[in-house]
């Protein structure tokens, strides 16, 4: 596996690559690498020639008092679990690389709607860094395809809609959620919980698939089951930001027509911010 941390290094890689015809995928990440992650790379494996992996903690993407500062940084274990899963090429850059004239003066994107709703009402910026700093990969890559994770559902909505609107010659897909043996999303912050947080944390989990069955069985009182969500969130432990029963094409608000659904979560656990989604799709 190549190692970069220079624009250049990594498109003169990429560019004999593509004179050879070969297929590239990228898969994005901030590190702290777990088995979902590496789950990506397999199926990017499985998709295409050669394999790029990002490692960029983005500081766009984090707030005020957020973790960015204390976000979990291990590269050298992270390579080496790309040695093994067989990524062609480690992108490791540093800030100043990405954004060489300083953050406040970055051109932004920003992707309407879909941005300003959950999470985003919750972290404004989030999403304009997370569609700024993946604009600028998939520039620097240019792979065929990039993989993501669908725990993220509405990172996963935003960065396919800005591809569509700026018309980036790109295939975004999405792979179901690896999750660990009791439910719970594989996630980096998983780190963050102590012993008996996570004892707590596949309750998450357990609630969303509560509602999923519920839905399957006919219930199409939403607001209902949102407020019973929520409520039993809150009696297992968490601080609930928000839970929401979704249309799962665009996360516009559901109703008895919508087929496609989503269940989506996000709650505190101490000082960790958990997220899940379910997709349930009505008969």
């Amino acid at each position: 596996m190549e190692r970069v941390s220079a624009i250049k290094e990594l498109r003169q890689q990429v560019t004999a690559w593509r004179l050879a015809g070969k297929r590239i995928a990228l898969v994005p990440t901030m590190g702290n690498l777990h088995v979902g992650h590496l789950e990506l790379v397999r199926q990017a494996r499985q998709r295409a020639d050669r394999v790029v992996v990002s490692i960029f903690v983005n500081p766009m993407q984090f707030g005020a008092g957020e973790d960015f500062d204390h976000y979990p940084r291990t590269q050298e274990q992270d390579a080496t679990q790309l040695e093994r899963a067989e990524a062609d090429l480690l992108f490791t850059p540093p800030v100043q690389e990405i954004y060489p004239r300083g953050q406040t003066v970055q051109t932004l994107i920003t992707v309407p709607g879909i941005s300003n709703i959950l999470c985003g009402v919750l972290r404004p910026g989030h999403f304009a860094g997370v569609a700024t700093v993946v604009c600028k990969l998939l520039n620097m890559v240019q792979p065929d395809l990039a993989l993501f994770g669908n725990k993220d559902l509405q990172q996963l909505l935003v960065i396919r809609q800005m591809v569509e609107d700026l018309c980036v010659p790109v295939e975004i897909i999405g792979i179901p959620t690896v999750r660990e043996p009791d439910g719970l999303a594989c996630s980096s912050r998983n780190g963050y919980l102590t012993a008996e947080e996570r004892s707590q944390a596949p309750a998450l989990y357990r609630l969303l698939s509560e509602t999923s069955k519920a839905i399957a069985q006919g219930r199409s009182d939403y607001a209902a089951l949102e407020s019973e969500g929520k409520q039993s969130l809150t009696a297992a432990g968490f601080k609930p930001d928000y839970y929401s029963i979704r249309n799962a094409v665009d996360l516009s608000e559901a109703n008895g027509e919508t087929q496609k659904l989503a269940i989506l979560a996000a709650a505190c656990l101490g000082r960790t911010r958990l997220i899940d989604n379910l997709l349930v799709e009505r008969e």
